[in-house]
């Protein structure tokens, strides 16, 4: 069995996209995921599988949109993978709360850096099917605009550390 995160996009963030924690943990007990166990409410959930990656992210996202009605985009890495994310990052000497990877199903484009908007004092680098970037002064006053970053979703790197170090118990 292999061990996964799951991260849903746009969930409780803002007033959208409610979804108890419990309900998740559910779905996912329901999909015959082993193990599940979610983290804070901003849609994280670990779990074991025999599925790939592809086959886990397609049936949690059915589940999903027939819980929602509408779409809910689900991005998948192994425990492998999320360790990987929090070694990666070229930012470990910021302030983790300050720093996101914004995580893609696909490997950022050739043109990612170039079609930034908004760009203040941000620092931004490319991974693997991420993008990292460090606020200097904070996400809530920043005018970034990522349009590679559309269908991804964010995670500080303390969420990230808790959710490989989660993934690497299982």
């Amino acid at each position: 069995m292999a061990a996964f995160v799951a991260l849903l996009r746009a969930v409780n963030v803002g007033g959208t996209g409610k979804l108890p924690m419990t309900e998740l943990k559910a779905m996912c007990e329901e999909l015959g995921f082993g193990a599940v166990r979610t983290y804070i409410a901003s849609g994280n959930v670990v779990f074991t599988s025999r599925k790939s990656e592809s086959a886990v992210k397609a049936a949690l996202e059915r589940r999903l949109h027939a819980h929602a009605g509408a779409p809910v985009g689900v991005l998948v890495r192994s425990a492998a993978e999320m360790a990987e994310v929090l070694a990666d990052n070229p930012f470990a000497k910021m302030a983790p709360n300050r720093t996101v990877a914004i995580f893609l199903d696909k490997p950022p484009t050739a043109n990612t850096l170039a079609d930034i908007r908004g760009r203040n004092d941000e620092e931004i680098k490319l991974g693997r099917r991420e993008i990292y970037v460090h606020y200097g002064d904070g996400m809530g006053t920043s005018k970034l605009a990522i349009p590679a970053a559309k269908t991804g979703t964010a995670r500080n790197m303390n969420t990230i550390a808790t959710l490989a170090k989660m993934a690497a118990e299982l």
